[in-house]
């Protein structure tokens, strides 16, 4: 009898210490960015250079910058961020299916995309641009493309809006990739590159191709970048006072010239939040 009252007690302090450490484990995971468990995903492009990348070191970009940034004045450390790359195609469909927290991807503000997802900033003002050769003199202005080799990637319709409002005499050239395009330009089988011209500052900024060319800054069409979070989504209104914090304390520029500033690019004053350039 007094064998089976031990095993008894013994049981019942067992089952305490069990139930205080699931309580502990619980506690641990909702405690807020002390806690390591708790995280957030962020969306962003893992294929442009200076805007968002993922490289053997990690991940680098401005777009990267501010989602840190942004992240950070959520709560969350810089260990407590998933990235999870979200191609142009897959925004919208990664933010309703709740995939990511928030999206930070070169995601210019439409009125198309804004049925669909809300946007926080815009937090850059970015153009349509061309990157030409560093030597080459003879393209001024959109006009000169006229007669001249175009580049921009399959799907892309940069280079067909130039061709339809800018220079119809283009030869529209059409690559895989932006790296291939930058290849071909550096060969002189294409004369230039059009996309946004903070992707082509990017690209211009690698060690490999600082020096070889140069930004036309033609400003062909205003691309507003916004943060995406999902439709209805309080994140908006802390991701705006986070960016307003990000240009009010230095750290925005720093992120521009850390990113842009090798291939001398002329970047707009950081956005006001809701100020929508059309």
């Amino acid at each position: 009898m007094k064998l089976r009252k031990v095993t008894a007690a013994s049981a019942v302090v067992l089952a305490l210490a069990v139930t205080a450490t699931a309580c502990g484990s619980d506690d641990k995971k909702d405690s807020g960015s002390s806690g390591g468990d708790k995280k957030i995903t962020v969306g962003i492009k893992f294929d442009q250079p200076g805007i968002g990348q993922k490289t053997p070191q990690g991940y680098s970009g401005f777009d990267v910058d501010v989602a840190t940034y942004v992240a950070g004045k959520l709560g969350y450390k810089p260990d407590q961020i998933e990235w999870k790359e979200t191609k142009s195609a897959e925004r919208e469909n990664a933010l309703s299916r709740g995939d990511v927290d928030f999206i930070a991807a070169s995601y210019s503000i439409t009125p198309e995309r804004e049925k669909k997802v809300d946007f926080a900033g815009p937090y850059l003002l970015a153009h349509q641009d061309v990157l030409v050769r560093a030597d080459d003199i003879a393209i001024k202005s959109p006009s000169d493309l006229n007669s001249k080799k175009l580049c921009s990637v399959t799907g892309s319709t940069s280079a067909q809006n130039v061709h339809d409002k800018l220079a119809p005499k283009a030869q529209l050239q059409q690559y895989p990739t932006y790296s291939a395009c930058l290849t071909g330009l550096q060969n002189k089988a294409i004369d230039a590159l059009t996309t946004d011209d903070s992707i082509l500052a990017g690209y211009a900024s690698q060690a490999a191709f600082k020096g070889k060319f140069k930004l036309g800054g033609f400003k062909m069409t205003n691309e507003n970048y916004g943060i995406g979070v999902k439709k209805g989504s309080d994140l908006k209104a802390k991701i705006n006072t986070a960016l307003e914090a990000m240009v009010s304390d230095g750290s925005w520029k720093k992120a521009v010239d850390k990113n842009f500033g090798p291939a001398k690019y002329k970047n707009e004053p950081a956005p006001k939040i809701g100020n929508i350039v059309s």
